[in-house]
Formats: structure tokens, C-alpha cells, sequence
């Protein structure tokens, strides 16, 4: 891509404002006259699928889905997006791949690591067709992008606000599976805690194990152990656990502690009652990748190979969306955040 990831985040991100309506409904009033394409965007066929939760989970399935809409509203390319299945075996994913690809699409886009054996499966296989991948590297498949992001530098803030903001010097990290991406979250969290507070005391817990990736839908199950961390005197909690997350703000909301976001802006999509409970969110702009590579495939140059976005090319942040809340602590966070740009802060990606 020519531009610098800082301005292309930059002006993408905000340009992802105008894309207000349905993929679906784009695609069908697509008449190939899309203002970013070189080419016939209307003949570019683009299939998503989602990871564990779905669409609708308020965090990272919806940031794909963001990045997605927009192509469709902006670009005039065809799009349709893929709901996995509670517990499914490995191979529904390779499945719903194949038949994307089978079906013409263009490009063919996975959410999330659970992806991974099945883009190494497929894409192989259809080397006419580019895949892409978002949170798993994969650099030996010449039709495959990886997507990947420093989700440890944006949880690094969300921590440090934790212990700017908590009262109690307690704070609690939920997370959704217990796996090496999720453990980056985590690290970044408690080292950003650390970094404000020294003694500062962190609970963590996580929903379930591999291979149960129930833990990223379980709202019901995120609610009861956001309870039980406050009962423990936990005052902020973060997580980083997918649509479970959204029983974590409900809990917030019964018992009065803080909440931060993760993936999305969950103060944007939260309920009118639930926003002042959240103080910021640790983003990763999944929206903007997806919608970049799209473009990119519009134009007839998707670029294979990883990707990585980070704190310095914007591709990672927290949010100040509630300013009431994080303009008291803002000053610090930007500090922060400016050490780690520079390599002053060196945060870790693993507990």
C-alpha cells in the first residue's frame, strides 16, 4: 500500500463514518460506479466470516463487519458476510471457506485465529483467489494476508487507566479462551497497571480452555465472573472476550464499577444507561485493515504476507469517546502511549 498506515488509518477511520447501511443492501445497489475503485469494483466479490460470537458481539466480529459495510457503501464491490456455529468442528470452517471460493468470491476474509488450519487448508487450493486471516500469521501461502495487531501497546493503556482511575489500587482482567493471543491482552493489562501502580492488585480469570471456545459467547457466564471479581474487591475490570464481554458491562452497570472495552469503541455501541461506566476501550482497527484490503483488491494489488499495525501507524489505541471520564487521565495516558511509540516502554506480549 503507498500510504503511510498513520494517514491511511487516519483518514479510513473517518471516513468509516459515512457507512451506515447494510452490506447486504449495498451489494445490491452496487452499480459498479464505487468512487474507490480503479477498476469494475461492482465485479469484486468479497465473503467474510465471523469467529466465535458472531456479528452483533459489540467488539471485534463488528470491527470486520465495519470495515466490510464500508466497502460495500463506498467501494460499490458485492459483499457477504458468514455466521459460524456454536461449537463447531474445524472442518465447518474449512467448509464455509471452500464454498466462498467455489462461489467466485474474489476475496475471502477469516476472522480470527481459530481460522488458521483452515486458510492453510484451503487457500492452497484456490491459489486464483486471495484469502486473508486477522489475528494469525501465516507467511507461507503466497494468496494469503495476515492481519495482525499489537493488542498488548493499547491493553498497556487500558491498564494504566485501570490504576489511574481505580480507587481501590484492584483491578480484574476477563478473558474470553485461554490462548497465546489472549494471554497478549492480558500481559499488556497487568503491565500497564503495574507500570501506574506498583502493588497494584490485578485478578485475572478466563471463560473457558481450548478447545472450548464457548468463552467468547457467553454473556451470561462473563457477567457472573465480572460479579465475582468485584466481590473480591476489583473496581475496573477489562476485558478481552468477545461478545461474553457484554455481560461484563452489565454487570458494571448492577454494581456500580468500571468497565473497559476492547477491539471496538463499547462506548459507542453501549446502551444510553451502560455509557458512563465505560471509560475507554483498547481498539484494534480491524475495520480499517479489512477495508484497506479490500481496496486493495479493487485496484488489483492485495498484498500477501503479514501485516502488522501497532501504536505508531494507528492501527491500535484506546478510546476517549466518554470524555467526562478519560479527560482527567488523558494527559498521562498520551504520555504513555508516546513512550511506548518511541521504545522508551517495552511491553510485554506474553504473562
Amino acid at each position: 500500500m503507498k500510504r503511510s498506515n498513520a494517514v491511511k488509518f487516519a483518514a479510513v477511520a473517518a471516513a468509516g463514518v459515512l457507512a451506515l447501511t447494510a452490506c447486504d443492501s449495498a451489494a445490491e445497489e452496487a452499480d459498479g460506479s464505487g468512487d474507490g475503485g480503479e477498476g469494475d469494483s461492482a465485479d469484486v466479490r468479497v465473503g467474510l466470516a465471523y469467529d466465535v460470537g458472531g456479528r452483533g458481539d459489540r467488539s471485534f466480529n463488528d470491527s470486520a463487519y465495519r470495515g466490510l459495510e464500508q466497502a460495500a457503501e463506498e467501494l460499490g464491490v458485492e459483499t457477504q458476510d458468514f455466521e459460524p456455529s456454536d461449537g463447531e468442528a474445524d472442518s465447518a470452517k474449512e467448509e464455509r471457506l471452500a464454498t466462498m471460493a467455489d462461489e467466485g468470491y474474489d476475496l475471502v476474509i477469516a476472522v480470527g485465529f481459530a481460522y488458521d488450519g483452515a486458510v492453510r487448508a484451503v487457500a492452497p487450493e484456490y491459489p486464483d483467489v486471495h484469502f486473508a486471516i486477522v489475528d494469525s500469521e501465516i507467511e507461507d501461502v503466497d494468496n494469503v494476508t495476515s492481519l495482525v495487531f499489537a493488542e498488548e501497546q493499547a491493553s498497556f493503556l487500558a491498564g494504566a487507566a485501570a490504576a489511574l482511575t481505580s480507587e481501590e489500587d484492584h483491578v480484574g482482567f476477563v478473558g474470553g479462551v485461554e490462548t497465546p493471543l489472549i494471554h497478549k491482552f492480558e500481559a499488556g493489562y497487568v503491565a500497564g497497571a503495574e507500570h501506574v501502580t506498583e502493588d497494584i492488585t490485578v485478578e485475572v480469570d478466563y471463560l473457558s480452555q481450548p478447545p472450548d471456545f464457548s468463552g467468547f459467547s457467553d454473556p451470561a457466564k462473563g457477567r457472573e465472573l465480572a460479579q465475582a471479581q468485584y466481590d473480591r474487591g476489583a473496581d475496573v475490570i477489562y476485558h478481552a472476550a468477545g461478545a461474553s464481554g457484554n455481560g461484563v458491562l452489565e454487570s458494571a452497570v448492577e454494581n456500580d464499577f468500571t468497565f473497559i472495552g476492547v477491539d471496538s469503541d463499547q462506548y459507542e455501541n453501549a446502551e444510553d444507561n451502560q455509557k458512563p461506566y465505560v471509560l475507554t476501550s483498547a481498539i484494534k482497527q480491524v475495520d480499517v485493515a479489512v477495508f484497506e484490503l479490500i481496496s486493495s483488491t479493487v485496484e488489483g494489488t492485495p498484498e500477501g504476507g503479514i501485516q502488522r499495525f501497532e501504536l505508531a501507524d494507528g492501527g491500535v489505541d484506546y478510546t476517549t469517546s466518554n470524555e467526562e471520564a478519560i479527560s482527567p487521565i488523558q494527559e498521562e495516558l498520551d504520555a504513555i502511549k508516546q513512550q511506548i511509540i518511541d521504545g522508551e516502554i517495552e511491553v510485554p506480549t506474553a504473562p
